[in-house]
């Protein structure tokens, strides 16, 4: 039966231009009005749905066509449209970038756009290059323009009246640095670390919201089902531990529950404040901010001995990126500091301030092949010969490094396990 739930998918001409802040606002608004608020974030990010969560009060997952596929993104906007009064997505870079983009996501499902633009220094022009975004293709609906930075009412209204009919201004938001969210190196600070701060950012953003104006909920849409088949209880019995806590949080729902349904048990544990290993069969590092944390991880020496003698007993274990950067012999923080690591892989790790390597890759595994996407600012070097590289998505050149050394996988990349759930089992499994 179709499920019908108001809509609206904020995109923008570039990074930067205030989607975030702008979602965050509105979820809290709608919330703080005692609407159920679905929010999804496009693409791979687990930045973002950290912040977004605490301003909805709701999980918030990733959406994306190439890494999870059209079903299980029908799927997830269908089951949300039967709960949910409202269903927010932010997109991903500027509207077209990526293959898929934004705009494609939006055009699949019929959702109605809403441009967000910085127009800090600009006029008429922001109204030029919101009409060349919404008439760009035919296949999408733009609801109108959201114009951020406005700096006075006579700035907005020289905006509207340039806008053609066709295309409204929906909101102009004053410029408000108090609703400015912390950043760092990788995107934006991680939500548990600034609960608090975030709190307040989050409920000025809603009231500057709706100062603005932007209270109205916006048309309904329709979202059709689908069906999605369950997987095999291939990890039936299995116990999974996953390393969590500040250092290692980069963590896809997605990724725990299909572990879950395939039956497996999961253990979370902290390699930051725990002393030693729960009692599992095969073990998870995600990704995260290890080199934030690098000397605490290097002072909690029991950890490290129960993970070395997990590793010597040939058990499974899978580090990604922050936890690549965890297995390898050393690591050092962006002052030039070096810490030792577990040294179960050969190979030191160090941060390189803004350049890095980011994009969506498709992991070569020896088990097979699984969606991923790499997002760093590290390099890696003296590690041993890899057992396989990323595939990247639009480019010839080899991804990301893959190794293996007895049970271990470890790489740069994050991996998205409902992309291949066989493929992840046998990496989990004995």
């Amino acid at each position: 039966m179709t499920a019908y739930c108001p809509a609206l998918f904020l995109t923008a001409p570039a990074s930067g231009q205030g989607k975030t802040t702008i979602t965050a606002g509105l979820s809290r608004y709608f919330h703080n009005q005692g609407k159920t608020v679905r929010v999804f974030k496009t693409g791979p990010d687990y930045l973002d749905p950290q912040i977004l969560e605490q301003a909805s009060g709701q999980p918030v997952e990733p959406l994306d066509l190439w890494m999870a596929g059209e079903a299980d993104c029908k799927h997830k906007l269908y089951q949300a449209a039967e709960v949910a009064d409202l269903i927010l997505i932010e997109g991903a870079m500027g509207m077209f970038d990526g293959q898929p983009s934004s705009a494609d996501l939006a055009a699949t499902f019929g959702i109605p756009i809403a441009i967000v633009m910085d127009v800090k220094g600009m006029a008429q022009t922001a109204a030029a290059l919101a009409s060349g975004l919404a008439n760009f293709r035919d296949d999408y609906t733009v609801a109108g323009l959201i114009a951020n930075n406005c700096g006075s009412e006579r700035h907005s209204q020289l905006i509207r009246d340039a806008l053609p009919e066709s295309l409204p201004l929906i909101a102009a938001l004053p410029r408000n640095p108090e609703v400015t969210l912390p950043e760092r190196h990788l995107g934006l600070v991680q939500a548990a670390e600034i609960r608090d701060e975030l709190e307040l950012c989050i409920e000025r953003a809603a009231q500057w919201i709706e100062e603005a104006g932007l209270t109205t909920l916006p048309e309904p849409v329709a979202f059709e089902p689908t069906e999605i088949a369950s997987p095999e209880k291939l990890l039936q019995g299995r116990r999974i531990g996953i390393a969590k806590d500040e250092a290692f949080s980069f963590i896809y729902a997605a990724n725990v529950k299909l572990l879950e349904d395939m039956g497996a048990e999961c253990f979370y544990f902290s390699p930051l404040y725990d002393t030693g290993l729960p009692e599992v069969d095969a073990l998870w590092f995600p990704g995260g901010y290890p080199e934030l944390h690098a000397a605490k991880l290097a002072e909690n020496a029991s950890m490290a001995l129960a993970v070395r003698a997990f590793f010597e007993a040939d058990k499974p274990i899978l580090a990604e990126c922050g936890g690549f950067l965890y297995a390898m012999e050393t690591l050092t923080d962006l002052g030039g500091t070096v810490y030792p690591m577990l040294g179960i892989l050969e190979g030191h790790g160090a941060m390189r301030g803004r350049s890095g390597c980011q994009g969506m890759q498709t992991a070569i595994l020896p088990e097979g092949e699984v969606r991923a996407h790499a997002h760093h600012r590290s390099r890696s070097e003296g590690t041993p010969e890899p057992v396989g590289h990323g595939r990247r998505q639009r480019h010839p050149a080899p991804g990301e490094a893959i190794y293996r050394k007895r049970g271990l996988t470890a790489t740069y990349l994050h991996l998205f396990f409902p992309s291949n759930a066989e493929v992840v089992a046998r990496v989990f499994g004995e």
